[in-house]
């Protein structure tokens, strides 16, 4: 019998992935609710932009409905931030484990 590396190495990939991918979704969803309480929105107002646009178009959209208010752009990184934090705190870092 032999340990097969391929095998684990495509393994430790596939887990890797969908971790990664799974932080990243959650990243992008809280990022968007913590911008909504920072506009004063309800969150439920941007999911459907979040389903259906990607971030800067989202952000972009928000701003032409914001005329004349803090940019929305500057108010997207910092709630990007603050999630990130949030996240690590509540789940690890999201660096992808070694092999050892």
């Amino acid at each position: 019998m032999t340990w097969d590396l391929r095998g684990a190495l495509l393994k430790k990939e596939e887990r890797e992935s969908a971790r990664l991918a799974d932080f990243a979704f959650k990243l992008r969803a809280r990022t968007f609710r913590l911008l909504a309480e920072t506009l004063g929105l309800e969150p439920s107002r941007i999911v459907p932009l979040i389903a259906t646009m990607d971030d800067p178009t989202i952000v972009e959209a928000l701003a032409r409905d914001r005329p004349g208010q803090p940019p929305v752009g500057a108010l997207y990184d910092r709630c990007r931030a603050d999630a990130r934090a949030q996240l690590i705190v509540e789940e690890g870092d999201p660096s992808p484990h070694r092999l050892a």
